[in-house]
């Protein structure tokens, strides 16, 4: 048994963590394996990006390009939703696994064996756990059928992510280190947020990430989702599996977006 004190501002917290049982924390952002064996003082953000579309010209198929950030603050612990968002997938009778929020609707890959009541059970743990952790998000869209240029993805997302920056460095002002969490699935994109962060912040770093080891990565896939569904449903785009998932555009409204939205920084 090894004793880890943790120093947050003004208050000291002490954590007990047995080895033999579990060798350190990998889902989530609750506490980072950086954190271990040192007296943390700083103030830490850690954001969590993924996409949804393809990045490249206008395609029938995927006509929007959704970036999303999740926000948490390192300080204000989540280990609670984590292990209860952990315990109702193990009641589910489903592995430990990166859950997928699109192909979940589509019955796609490794859900096409599962009933449309199995899809949403799984569906609505990992919703839950997103509406109650203290998180927070903010989702940059660009509707590629009007770019023009070969370079207007590049530039669109650019000039969204410096705008939203710079709309709230007071609050990113806020903390010493931030870490953006990101699985490389696009390098495009991972050159982007490269280049703009580190244009206007000095205090960040960004990590290659494996979406299976952490929650609000998978929270950043079902925000993209549901980002992407709000606009489909506002244009009456949904799909025939979209909306038996759902049941209706109203229900989808009622009971999905219009809650999780008061979670988004615009």
């Amino acid at each position: 048994m090894y004793l880890l004190i943790m120093k947050k501002e003004a208050t000291t917290s002490v954590i007990r963590w047995d080895w033999s049982k579990d060798p350190g924390p990998t889902n989530g952002g609750e506490l980072p394996r950086h954190f271990l064996f040192q007296e943390c003082l700083m103030k830490e953000l850690s954001v969590f990006i993924d996409e949804s579309g393809v990045f490249g010209p206008y395609e029938t198929h995927s006509p929007y390009y959704i970036v999303t950030l999740v926000f948490h603050d390192q300080s204000v612990d989540i280990s609670e939703n984590i292990s209860h968002l952990n315990t109702r997938i193990s009641q589910l009778g489903m592995p430990d696994y990166t859950i997928h929020a699109g192909p979940l609707i589509r019955r796609e890959k490794e859900y096409d064996s599962l009933s449309l009541l199995e899809r949403k059970r799984i569906f609505n743990a990992l919703y839950n756990f997103v509406r109650t952790a203290a998180i927070s998000y903010h989702a940059i869209t660009v509707e590629k059928k009007h770019l023009t240029e070969e370079m207007d993805l590049n530039v669109q997302i650019s000039k969204q992510l410096s705008t939203f920056l710079t709309k709230y460095s007071e609050m990113f002002s806020q903390f010493d280190r931030i870490v953006l969490y990101y699985d490389y699935g696009q390098m495009e994109l991972t050159k982007i947020l490269v280049s703009v962060f580190c244009a206007l912040m000095k205090n960040v770093e960004i990590k290659k990430i494996s979406p299976a080891n952490y929650k609000l990565f998978q929270a950043a896939d079902m925000l993209c989702t549901l980002e992407l569904l709000e606009i489909k449903s506002t244009r009456k785009m949904l799909s025939k599996s979209e909306l038996t998932f759902f049941s209706s555009a109203k229900n989808l409204k009622k009971a999905y977006t219009q809650a999780i939205l008061k979670k988004k920084l615009k």
